[in-house]
């Protein structure tokens, strides 16, 4: 009996040495891997292709921020709280996706203040960035922007998956990526989703990884 202990006690000690590593133990060997950071930044959900794009995110182990509607978070409270979970980023993305520059100042606080709202009610925290639709922006937009809290951010690569762009060309747009910079995705567009593991290989083999923003810089740091 003492035997078949001691083998048992063996081939579960060699089991151990060979099994997977687990997200908690892979996660500090991806990060002595990084020699800088990229936003990873998707705008317009939450919406029915989240799911499958938050899947696909933690799947390839990349975490990114999710410029969000305030019409879409109120309406899809618990997709909002499923960015959550996943470790994603939620910011505000207006309420309407107006075009904010032709609006009042009561209506654009109306956007961003209703959009603040949604997402903390749906579970998403209150966001501290703010993109304008559109990249479409002026003094009143940051102006009122500011006054909620919110960092304006914007993009240094834009992939033009909403303009149809191909799975390729996407990853070619994160290729184009340096340490801090922020490319715009959007939640919805299938080839942005059938891009997401190619991503993930691309980012790692020149030593990058997806990190969050910071709203003192408007830059990709570590997370």
């Amino acid at each position: 009996m003492a035997t078949t202990t001691r083998v048992l006690a063996v081939l579960v000690a060699a089991a151990a040495l060979t099994a997977p590593a687990t997200a908690s133990t892979a996660a500090p060997a991806r990060a002595a891997a990084c020699t800088g950071y990229v936003g990873l930044t998707f705008d317009d959900g939450p919406s029915g292709t989240t799911t499958s794009l938050l899947n696909a995110l933690k799947q390839n182990g990349l975490r990114a921020t999710m410029f969000n509607t305030g019409q879409n978070a109120a309406a899809n409270p618990s997709l909002v709280r499923a960015q959550v979970t996943a470790g994603m980023w939620v910011a505000n993305h207006s309420y309407t996706h107006p075009h904010l520059t032709r609006l009042s100042q009561a209506q654009i606080d109306s956007e961003i203040s209703r959009t603040q709202q949604a997402v903390a009610n749906a579970g998403g925290g209150t966001p501290k960035l703010f993109r304008p639709p559109y990249g479409e922006t002026n003094a009143t937009v940051k102006s009122v922007a500011a006054r909620y809290g919110l960092t304006e951010i914007t993009w240094h690569v834009d992939s033009q998956d909403w303009n149809g762009a191909s799975t390729d060309a996407i990853v070619q747009s994160v290729a184009r990526l340096t340490n801090g910079q922020i490319i715009l995705m959007h939640d919805w567009p299938a080839n942005t989703l059938a891009a997401i593991p190619r991503i993930a290989q691309t980012l790692a083999s020149r030593g990058l990884c997806a990190g969050t923003i910071s709203p003192q810089t408007g830059r990709a740091v570590a997370p």
